[in-house]
């Protein structure tokens, strides 16, 4: 058997935060790809707008660098558990995989879920402990807990035999040892490692061709792009071949264009090979999982498989006062064309059909999945409104379950017990608590998904900042009976429409919490704050001061408010109750109740309780 010593094909997988984006820049900086010149931004995969503000990386992407005479094609991924399609999709690219791991924080719940999904996929592993210079920085215990690791999701012996390489990313340093004093300014051992460890591909360029689609993209001049790796055979420009679509049937079509990757670039190419990632041209219908084969001799790889959504949103057509006001697109057609539009590149994603004309399910790997998409729409000048995300039940063995995830908390100590309190009113089982140094506590819960929607507000405030929540799904269990979680607090909703006013502010502020800022437009049914009660509270906030031209003898006191709470789109989501929906537009999000008149909404109110 024939092997292409020439390339190596690897995936860069870890828990978000962790340096993998800065690490694939350190790479391109240090390898033979670059010309002198060239400069390159800090976390240059990240090209995405949101990705950039959020310092999150929400798509794969992929690259290659040069290293001597060998090509590596590289290969970003998210780390955040909500993108975890973006990684389950490109893992039968590779061959191998550089599991990143934080040298203080040490795996973490995505470290075991991007573990698990390359294990699966028979990938050789390579370690790489990042941020060796931070300080309380424990490398050797580290690479204890990954050994670990890989031992409970069953490696085999090969995989358990991983090479370890140590590097400050953010400083262009590595070494083969723990020590950082011993760290080079170099990315040899990285580059050494992959060479020696990272099988090369197969060279069966002479069989029939199988090129499956793992990524798309989209380009004005040469339409919908098709990126994956080259299977089996080699495909040319000009060639007339097959794709194999998911239902079981075929399309031919001539590959118009092809492209290779090289750093920062995408260079034409004319033909290539059995273990090379391109990206194709020349179909108009081609999408995730679909196999691109020689038409005279067409073989469908295996589809790829995705792990389904557990959480769900209903997303509709604007249907407040303010409807159309702001949007692009406003009309149930656009946005129903936009979410299809959508599930063509993420394979996460599912958009059902509802029974109410203009509204559609929505569901995803979690909130920020699903908040990210919300963001990406209203960018593009779509109004619509979003109802409170809900867990996705399923029928297993017969019994209903629901999803549980997993949940790992670093805290200062003097917020555990709030901690604790809380989630364990949210049915959250700790399962291990662990002092850390320095004042921390590590906390790890199983928790039901439900239980976790809009609870990372309330941590934020418990820890006053300090603490550091991440969750990834776990497994689905039985549901648990009689227990409805949702927001405690009433909310402060407007009686009727115009701006609000700084005197009416002032006779409701001790309520609660207010949204809004004087002369804000509202509209009635509108909510503009939170109501420090259990009950829903209708307010006049657009009340003017009357005037008189009665003179007083004391000179009014200048009027002074609180600074409002100015709500992010993901604390708007989990703000809302199941009777609210929050409405989002190119230029503000907003919360409103399902039925905006006041004297309607109040007689609802009044029929739910008695049928309790």
């Amino acid at each position: 058997m024939k092997f292409r010593d020439d390339i190596r094909n690897i995936a860069i997988i870890a828990h978000v935060d962790h340096g993998k984006t800065t690490l694939v820049n350190e790479m391109l900086k240090q390898s033979d790809t670059l010309d002198e010149h060239v400069q390159i931004d800090d976390r240059a995969m990240d090209t995405n707008a949101i990705e950039k503000e959020r310092g999150i990386t929400i798509l794969s992407k992929n690259t290659a660098v040069r290293y001597g005479d060998k090509q590596i094609n590289i290969l970003d991924t998210p780390g955040h558990a909500d993108f975890g399609g973006e990684v389950e999709r490109i893992m039968r690219m590779v061959d191998g995989v550089l599991l990143v791991v934080d040298a203080f924080e040490g795996t973490m719940p995505q470290t075991r879920f991007v573990l698990k999904k390359a294990l699966e996929q028979h990938l050789t592993p390579i370690v790489v402990i990042n941020k060796i210079d931070r300080p309380g920085a424990r490398p050797e215990e580290v690479v204890d807990e990954v050994l670990d690791l890989f031992i409970e999701l069953g490696a085999d012996e090969s995989q358990l035999d991983f090479p370890v390489v140590y590097v400050s990313a953010l400083n262009g340093t590595s070494s083969y040892e723990s020590d950082p004093a011993k760290q080079e300014h170099t990315m040899k051992p990285i580059f050494d490692t992959i060479i020696k460890t990272i099988p090369s591909p197969i060279d069966n360029s002479d069989e029939p061709l199988q090129f499956q689609v793992a990524l798309l993209d989209y380009n004005d001049y040469v339409g919908r792009v098709g990126i994956g790796r080259v299977f089996r055979g080699t495909i040319k420009v000009g060639d007339s071949v097959s794709v194999m679509k998911l239902d079981g049937s075929k399309k031919n079509f001539r590959v118009t264009k092809l492209f290779g990757f090289f750093g920062l670039q995408r260079l034409e190419i004319d033909e290539a090979h059995a273990g090379d990632l391109v990206a194709v041209s020349g179909m108009e219908d081609i999408n995730v999982g679909e196999t691109v084969a020689d038409s005279a001799n067409p073989e469908a790889l295996p589809i790829l498989r995705i792990d389904e959504p557990t959480l769900q949103m209903t997303f509709g057509t604007n249907s407040s006062p303010f409807a159309g006001k702001e949007g692009k697109f406003v009309t149930a057609r656009q946005l129903e064309m936009r979410l299809k539009a959508e599930l063509e590149t993420d394979v996460s994603l599912r958009v059902d059909d509802t029974d109410e004309p203009g509204s559609w399910v929505v569901s995803g790997r979690g909130e920020l999945h699903l908040s990210i998409l919300i963001e990406t729409l209203r960018r593009e000048g779509y109004e619509l409104q979003a109802s409170r995300p809900e867990v996705i039940y399923r029928e297993i063995d017969g019994k209903r379950c629901e999803p549980f995830e997993s949940v790992q908390i670093d805290t200062p100590d003097e917020y555990t017990g709030s901690i604790i309190d809380t989630l364990s009113k949210r049915k959250a089982e700790m399962k291990n608590m662990e002092s850390t140094g320095n004042n921390q506590t590590r906390l790890t819960f199983l928790a039901p998904s439900r239980g976790l929607i809009g609870y990372s507000t309330e941590f934020l405030s418990l820890t006053r900042g300090y603490g550091i929540m991440n969750h990834t799904f776990s497994e689905y269990l039985p549901v648990i009976p009689n227990w409805n979680p949702g927001r405690r607090n009433g909310a402060l909703v407007s009686i009727n429409q115009g701006k609000t006013t700084t005197y009416a502010t002032m006779g409701i502020e001790d309520r609660g919490t207010i949204f809004v800022d004087p002369g804000t437009e509202v509209y009635e049914g509108m909510i503009v704050g939170q109501n420090s009660r259990e009950n829903d509270i209708s307010v006049n906030i657009t009340k003017g001061k009357n005037m008189t031209n009665v003179r007083s003898s004391n000179k009014d006191l200048t009027a002074t408010i609180k600074t409002p709470t100015h709500l992010t789109l993901e604390e708007s989501l989990e703000f809302l109750n199941s009777d609210e929906f929050c409405e989002i537009t190119p230029e503000h999000v907003r919360l409103r109740k399902r039925i905006l008149n006041t004297n309607s909404r109040e007689k609802e109110a009044k029929k739910r309780k008695m049928n309790k």
